[in-house]
C-alpha cells in the first residue's frame, strides 16, 4: 500500500468516524414529566439553602451524629466502592477511543554441531572429536491495532459510561442524605422514648402514692376494698408499659451506632442524659415542584440512567454499519545487539467488516436496547412523581404535627387541672376512686400525646428536608469518586 493510498484510507477514515448514529439524549421539560406548577398543599414557596438541614435543630449532639454520616456509614461506604467501580468503567471505556500498542523482544542462542570441534566420551568409553558452532540472535518488534468507531459506537459506549458514572455519584448523594435523615429520625425516636419513659415513672409514683391513700381509707373503713383493688390493678398496668418503652429506646440507640459505623452500644453511654425532643425551625420554605428536578440526587440519577440507556441504542445501531479495523507491525532482527535497528520491517493493514447475516440478533439487541431506553424514561417520570409525592406528604405531616401539638397542649392543661382537683377531693373524701383514675389515666395520655405530636413534628420536618433534597448542595456536579492512595 502507497503513503498515498493510506494518507486517503485515513482522511476517510476520519470523515466517517463524526457519523454517530442513534437518538441523542436530550434533557426532558416538567411539562413532559407531569410537573405541575405548585403543590397541591400549602407550601412556602421560597427556596431555602438545606445542605446542612442539622444544625437547624437546637440539639448539638443530633448535629454531631448527622454529620458524621458520609464519613462513617457502611453503607455509604459501599456506595463509594461502587462510584469507584464505575469511574474505573469509564477509564476502560475511554480506552477505546485510543490505539493498543504492543512490544516484544526476544534473544536466541543456539549451537550447531558442524564446525570446529569437542571431545565428547561416549557411552560405550571411547573418546571422539565432533565439530561445534555458536550462533546469537537479537529481535524486536512492536504492533499496533486501532478500532475506528465509523458510525460513533465507540463515543457512545463512552457516553453511556459517563452517565453511568454520574448516576453512581448522584445515587451515592442520594444514599447519604437518607441515611442522614434515618440517623435524626432514630435520635427522635430515642429522645422521645425518654420522655415516654419519664411520664411512665410520673404516672408511677402518682399511683403508688393513691395505692397508699387507698389502703388507708379501707383500713379506716371508709371505702372498701374495690378502691384498692382498681388502684393496684392501675399500678401495674402503668408498670406494664414501662419494659417495652425501655425496648423502644434500646432499640433507637442502637440503630444509632450501627448507622454511625459502631458498635450497636457505644452511643449508650452518650445517650444516657436526659435530653427533650430536638426542636426545629418555624417554618420550611419548599420551594416550588420544578425545583425537584434539581434538588434532589435520586431524581438527576434516574435522568442520568435515561441518558445512558438513550446511548446503548446507538451503540446497538451502529452494529449494522461497517467497522473499520488498522493494524501494524514493525520488526526487526540482528545477529548482535548493535546492529539491532540497522534493518527494521513495517507492515499496515486495514481491513473493513460488514455485517450481512445473523438471524436478526443485531436488530433484535437495538429493539431491546429502545425497550430499555422506554423503561427507563418511565422510571424517571415515576422518580419525579414520587418525588413530588414526598414534598407533599411531609408537608401534610408536619402541618398536622402541629395541630395535634396544639390541640395536646390544651388537653395537657386541662388534664392536670382535673387530676389535680380529683386527687384533693378522693382526699376528702368527695369523690370516688373510678373518677380519679380516670382523671390520671387522661393526664398520662395527654402527656403521651403532646410527646408523640412533637416527635412526629421533629420526624416531619427531617422527612421534608430529606423530600427537598437537603443534605446535598445542588448546584454542584456529579460527586466524583475519591482517588484511590
Amino acid at each position: 500500500m502507497t503513503h498515498g493510498r493510506i494518507a486517503l484510507l485515513l482522511a476517510t477514515a476520519a470523515a466517517l468516524a463524526g457519523c454517530t448514529v442513534g437518538p441523542d439524549h436530550r434533557i426532558r421539560t416538567a411539562e413532559e414529566l407531569g410537573v405541575p406548577v405548585g403543590f397541591s398543599v400549602p407550601a412556602a414557596q421560597t427556596r431555602e439553602d438545606l445542605t446542612q438541614w442539622w444544625t437547624r435543630f437546637d440539639d448539638p449532639l443530633l448535629q454531631r451524629l448527622v454529620a458524621s454520616a458520609a464519613d462513617t456509614n457502611l453503607d455509604v461506604a459501599q456506595a463509594v466502592a461502587r462510584l469507584r467501580q464505575a469511574r474505573e468503567s469509564l477509564v476502560q471505556s475511554r480506552a477505546q477511543l485510543l490505539p493498543t500498542v504492543n512490544a516484544s523482544g526476544g534473544y536466541t542462542r543456539s549451537q550447531n554441531l558442524i564446525g570446529g570441534t569437542s571431545t565428547v566420551v561416549l557411552p560405550d568409553g571411547t573418546v571422539t572429536d565432533i565439530s561445534r558452532g555458536n550462533s546469537s540472535s537479537f529481535s524486536a518488534g512492536a504492533s499496533v491495532a486501532y478500532q475506528l468507531g465509523l458510525f460513533g459506537e465507540v463515543r457512545r459506549s463512552v457516553e453511556a459510561s459517563r452517565a453511568d458514572y454520574e448516576a453512581s455519584g448522584y445515587n451515592y448523594a442520594a444514599l447519604v442524605i437518607s441515611t442522614q435523615a434515618e440517623i435524626a429520625r432514630n435520635y427522635v425516636l430515642a429522645r422521645a422514648a425518654q420522655a415516654q419513659l419519664g411520664n411512665a415513672l410520673a404516672s408511677l409514683a402518682l399511683q403508688d402514692d393513691n395505692l397508699e391513700i387507698a389502703g388507708f381509707r379501707v383500713q379506716a373503713g371508709l371505702v372498701s376494698s374495690l378502691d384498692a383493688e382498681q388502684a393496684r390493678s392501675q399500678r401495674a398496668q402503668t408498670a406494664a408499659s414501662i419494659p417495652s418503652i425501655e425496648a423502644s429506646y434500646n432499640s433507637a440507640v442502637s440503630r444509632l451506632g450501627v448507622l454511625t459505623g459502631q458498635a450497636p452500644g457505644a452511643l449508650k453511654a452518650e445517650m444516657e442524659a436526659v435530653r427533650p425532643i430536638p426542636k426545629g425551625p418555624a417554618q420550611v420554605g419548599a420551594g416550588i415542584p420544578a425545583d425537584v428536578l434539581r434538588q434532589r440526587p435520586d431524581v438527576l440519577a434516574a435522568e442520568r440512567g435515561l441518558a445512558a440507556a438513550t446511548a446503548r441504542i446507538g451503540v446497538a445501531r451502529a452494529q449494522l454499519y461497517p467497522a473499520l479495523r488498522m493494524t501494524g507491525n514493525l520488526a526487526t532482527n540482528a545477529g548482535s545487539l548493535g546492529g539491532l535497528f540497522d534493518t527494521v520491517v513495517g507492515t499496515l493493514f486495514g481491513g473493513v467488516s460488514q455485517l450481512i447475516f445473523d438471524g436478526g440478533a443485531t436488530r433484535a439487541q437495538i429493539r431491546s436496547n429502545e425497550a430499555a431506553a422506554e423503561g427507563a424514561f418511565a422510571a424517571y417520570k415515576g422518580t419525579v412523581l414520587a418525588a413530588l409525592e414526598d414534598v407533599e406528604i411531609a408537608l401534610v405531616a408536619l402541618d398536622t404535627a402541629r395541630a395535634r401539638q396544639r390541640a395536646f397542649t390544651v388537653a395537657l392543661d386541662a388534664a392536670n387541672t382535673t387530676a389535680l382537683l380529683a386527687r384533693l377531693q378522693y382526699r376528702s373524701g368527695l369523690t370516688d376512686f373510678i373518677t380519679l383514675n380516670q382523671a390520671e389515666a387522661s393526664l398520662l395520655g395527654a402527656r403521651n400525646g403532646l410527646v408523640q405530636a412533637q416527635s412526629d413534628e421533629a420526624a416531619a420536618l427531617v422527612q421534608l428536608f430529606l423530600a427537598l433534597g437537603g443534605g446535598w448542595d445542588s448546584s454542584a456536579p456529579a460527586p466524583q469518586a475519591p482517588q484511590d492512595r
